[in-house]
């Protein structure tokens, strides 16, 4: 959780000096669910997320130093500086993205997890949303589709409060997880703060996917310190008051420190190392990327479209690129 706290904080930083352009949409706050989930996962499971992507690339251990290329769009990224903050992609640690279209990546989440079955692998795919996902056609008809073809597939609500700068009181009515009801899935709640809670809630969904085959909605509630992107400061529609709030009260890493030491696993210096080493890797990573080479405009159209890369097989007719 800290590795990721502080990669935002750098990203964040990077951004401001004009390292980075783009979108950048920033974890912090939200640290648990990527770490709790990641945790559970086997061999065989996938992972496919929305937008804010950072930290379950972190937590599926890929290295800051291509995460941080990335954002800087350098050749060196997980994604060759093509991708951005949206989409980094490792499938070698069964990450599938990144996806910049709201509730695009559901579809493709429930057909991971139907290939799985398909192929009768062991497995299941974790499958990650924002409350204003909920809202979308396709979510709707993914869930369809997994429970009725009983799809392996947990669907997670990742609900931090608001849809962009819409309060979640404005754009949707009931509890979200509720809705699995209408396709007769089950559906959980839990808080997103506590790394044990998440954990026991996704444990249930992944439990249900491998042994009956059958998806499962589950909503948790968390929260982002950072507006929707660096461009949204996130305060023109909520308060410093209530932002200072849940970082009293409720920040992820503050209370597994309190929890770990309670356990008698971590004291504060123990602490205070790993904060400053997680802090140093961050730091690196931004020095990597700064050095690291652009890419080059040969590399810039390769891996777009797959007849560019393969002209010996190509049928279609036409110019696909133009100078």
């Amino acid at each position: 959780m800290l590795r990721i706290r502080h990669f935002e904080d750098r990203s964040l930083h990077s951004y401001q000096q004009g390292k980075i352009a783009g979108f950048l949409h920033l974890y912090s706050g939200q640290e648990a669910i990527a770490v709790g989930a990641v945790s559970l996962m086997g061999k065989e499971d996938q992972l496919i997320t929305a937008y804010r992507d950072h930290g379950f690339a972190i937590a599926l251990d890929m290295g800051m130093d291509e995460c941080m290329a990335e954002l800087y769009g350098k050749i060196t990224g997980c994604s060759k500086g093509k991708g951005g903050s949206m989409h980094f992609f490792a499938p070698d640690k069964n990450f599938w993205g990144g996806h910049g279209i709201v509730a695009g990546q559901l579809p493709l989440g429930a057909g991971i997890a139907f290939a799985l079955k398909y192929q009768k692998i062991k497995g299941c795919c974790l499958c990650f949303l924002g409350d204003g996902a909920t809202n979308q056609g396709s979510f709707y008809e993914t869930l369809n589709l997994a429970s009725l073809w009983d799809i392996p597939v947990v669907f997670v609500i990742e609900n931090n409060g608001y849809s962009m700068g819409t309060k979640i009181e404005r754009h949707s009515i009931g509890t979200l997880a509720q809705r699995a009801d209408t396709v007769d899935m089950d559906w959980d709640m839990c808080n997103g703060h506590h790394l044990y809670e998440v954990r026991a809630k996704i444990a249930v969904a992944i439990k249900r996917a491998l042994e009956e085959s059958r998806p499962t909605l589950l909503e948790i509630s968390t929260y982002r310190y950072r507006g929707h992107s660096v461009s949204d400061t996130g305060l023109s529609y909520r308060t410093k008051g209530e932002i200072e709030d849940y970082r009293k009260t409720k920040d992820p890493i503050t209370l597994f420190y309190n929890q770990l030491e309670k356990e008698g696993l971590i004291d504060e210096k123990m602490a205070k190392d790993i904060d400053k080493l997680t802090h140093k890797e961050a730091e690196d990573a931004a020095k990597f990327a700064d050095e690291s080479p652009n890419p080059t405009t040969e590399e810039l159209t390769r891996d777009v479209y797959w007849e560019e890369d393969h002209p010996e097989s190509k049928t279609s007719e036409g110019t696909i690129f133009f100078e």
